[in-house]
């Protein structure tokens, strides 16, 4: 019972966080218009305290993933801007790992063995999949930008994915989507709307990539039927 209301506990102090970054207005400054208006001011501060204010980035970006505030994206062209398409890449990529990483464990801590508990059978043939093609599958969600980041964070948490492949399938499979943004980002004063980011062939080389990492999962599918 005790744990029962620890989970309880953590629960609603991730979604108060939440609710009060909204409540406060914070998430009101995470717009492109915002980021554009101060850009000069933002870039002048950043390159005079370019260590801690990395360290700072990082903390901020893997805050708003954890709690799932929206913006991410909007924090991946911030951080191309202020710190490069290479250095906002790696930052972002710390970040956002870590992020993930929190509401994975949260997931899981608060849900996913109640889960595992309640429907363990019925979810059998589920999990065993899981262990055979995770990988492929967790780089697919990654890699296509049709899947929600923070839905993906946690609804692997509630399988058994061991937390070291959920870590580390992330960290690689956001790579290309976090330098495309990034890039955008160091060209932040040629962008005059969000829309001119991501164009129709970048979604698809994204798509390609993440059903190229499914490629495993499918021939085995295929073969089974043989």
């Amino acid at each position: 019972m005790k744990r029962h209301w620890k989970k309880l506990a953590l629960l609603a102090v991730l979604v108060a966080a939440a609710v009060a970054v909204r409540l406060a207005g914070l998430d009101e400054y995470l717009s492109f218009e915002a980021l554009k208006a101060n850009r000069g001011a933002l870039k002048a501060y950043v390159d005079a305290h370019l260590v801690s204010m990395a360290a700072v980035f990082i903390g901020v970006y893997a805050a708003s993933v954890t709690l799932s505030v929206p913006g991410a994206w909007l924090l991946t062209i911030a951080g191309g801007f202020l710190f490069g398409a290479f250095g906002g890449t790696v930052l972002v990529n710390a970040g956002a790992t870590a992020g993930a990483t929190g509401a994975f464990l949260t997931a899981r801590y608060v849900l996913g063995g109640w889960m595992q508990g309640r429907w363990g059978e019925k979810l059998a043939a589920f999990n065993e999949e899981i262990a055979r093609n995770g990988i492929s599958y967790l780089f697919t969600l990654r890699l296509i930008p049709v899947f929600p980041f923070f839905l993906v964070n946690f609804l692997v948490g509630l399988t058994r994915v061991p937390l070291g492949t959920f870590v580390w399938t992330t960290s690689i499979g956001i790579i290309p989507g976090s330098f495309v943004y990034a890039y955008a980002g160091s060209r932040l004063v040629t962008l005059e709307s969000p829309g001119d980011i991501v164009s129709p062939g970048i979604l698809l080389a994204l798509a390609l990539l993440g059903l190229l990492a499914a490629l495993p999962a499918i021939v085995e599918k295929l073969r089974k039927r043989k």
